[in-house]
This record gives C-alpha cells, structure tokens and sequence, in this order.
C-alpha cells in the first residue's frame, strides 16, 4: 500500500503524538477506536512513526513556510508532488494535511521542536528536512528573504550550525559568503588530508542509503541524494582548487 494510503487509513497520529500527531491524526481519527486495541496494528505503526514524522514535518513545515511568504505559487506545489511522488488520487488527502498545517494554531516552531526531539540524534535527516523545504522555496526561481529567514529559524529549533544550514540550502540559494569550506564545515587553511577527512564523514552520514537504514520514507532519500550532490560539489570544487588527485 502506499504511504499516503496507509496515512488516511491508519491511525499514525495516534502513535505520533504532539503537534504533528494532531496533523497526522486528523485524516485517521475514525480509525483510531478500532485499531488502539489491535497488537499487530500497534506495532506496525509505532514502526512507521520516524516515517511518518518525517513526512509529515516536511507537509506542516512547508505550510508554515507558506504562510510566513504570503502565497503559495504552483511551481512550489508541483515541486512538493515531485518530492513525495504524489498520485493524482492522494492529491485530496496531501491538500487535507497541508491545509490543517496551515491553519493549526500551533506555530512552526512546535512542529520544529517536536522533529527536533525525534530526530535529535539523526542531525542529517534534520538536514535533510530543511534540504527539502528549500527545495521547495526556491522552485519559483529564487528563495525570497522571507523563506532565508524562516529556514534560519528552523535551523536554530533543530540546533543545527551555520555549515549544516548551509548544506541545507545547497544549490538553491546563493550567500554572500558561500564558499565550498562553509559547506564541508572546514576552514580554508585546513590541511588536504583534514579536507578529504571532512569530506568521507559527510558522504558517509549523508548517504542516502543511511536513511533508508533509518526507516524514513522514499522521499528522504530522494532530498538525501540531492544533498549528497552537494557535498560532492563542495568537494570537487576544493579538490580542483587545490590540485588534488
């Protein structure tokens, strides 16, 4: 089944918790009565629940990232179906989620805060949500200073340093400062062998093969392999720069 199939049929939310149980639970709240007392369900479900935090922290987020812009323009919808590889059939269901987000109370930094204690000890697939939204953000053509700000925010609820955000916002957004040692997290007057250190540690958290290992959904590895582009690029513009082999 798929997984947005298994989200409005299952009571995800239930297990989830939080805010982004609130979200979740909303298009599975009639499943709950019959499925709390199944052991079997139980399980399946408490297995599911990085998953589905993930997913569901990218939908709330991006609404919140929305919201805080003022207009949602297409060409950042079609992108968000391109992430999550969203059938014409689910588009109801994903819209269900979106727009719960986008008019729940609660702000983005409860949603932030909640991912945050999930994945606390995953700081990569913390990355890995914020690659996304800027992915998003910038499908449009540019990342306004409204999203930049938002992301910052997002990334000092995750207590993420300055070369993760970096890496977060990769190809999408140019900073006055960007430079390929902010993105490895190296200074510049790092030896070759710190540098290629630096570089095989990124690569190896970064993978998008770790984040299947993790449980998360297809998604992640999707945005996973567009970071790891990134890293890469960082690397090759450093090994060029400094003539390595």
């Amino acid at each position: 089944m798929a997984f947005w199939g298994k989200l409005g049929g299952a009571a995800g939310g239930f297990f989830l918790g939080g805010p982004l149980g609130a979200v979740a639970g909303a298009l599975a709240g009639h499943f709950l009565v019959d499925r709390a007392t199944d052991p079997e369900a139980q399980a399946a479900e408490e297995a599911d629940s990085k998953s589905l935090a993930f997913t569901i922290g990218v939908i709330a987020l991006s609404a919140k990232m929305a919201k805080a812009d003022g207009v949602v323009a297409p060409v950042e919808v079609e992108a968000f179906r391109k992430i999550f590889h969203i059938d014409d059939k689910d588009l109801e269901e994903v819209q269900g989620v979106f727009d719960r987000a986008t008019y729940d109370v609660a702000g983005y930094e409860s949603y932030a805060r909640q991912l945050h204690d999930l994945f606390k000890d995953e700081p990569a697939t913390l990355e890995d949500v914020l690659h996304g939204l800027a992915h998003i953000a910038a499908a449009d053509g540019a990342m306004h200073e409204a999203e930049v700000n938002y992301l910052t925010s997002v990334a000092d609820v995750f207590a993420l340093d300055k070369a993760s955000l970096r890496r977060a916002f990769g190809r999408y957004v140019q900073l006055p400062e960007d430079d390929p040692y902010e993105v490895l997290g190296v200074e510049p007057t790092a030896s070759d062998a710190e540098v290629k250190r630096r570089h095989r540690a990124l690569v190896a958290e970064n993978h998008p093969d770790r984040a299947t290992a993790r449980g998360l959904p297809p998604e992640a590895v999707r945005i996973a392999t567009s970071k790891l582009a990134v890293i890469n690029a960082a690397w090759d513009a450093i090994r060029s720069e400094r003539a390595l082999a």
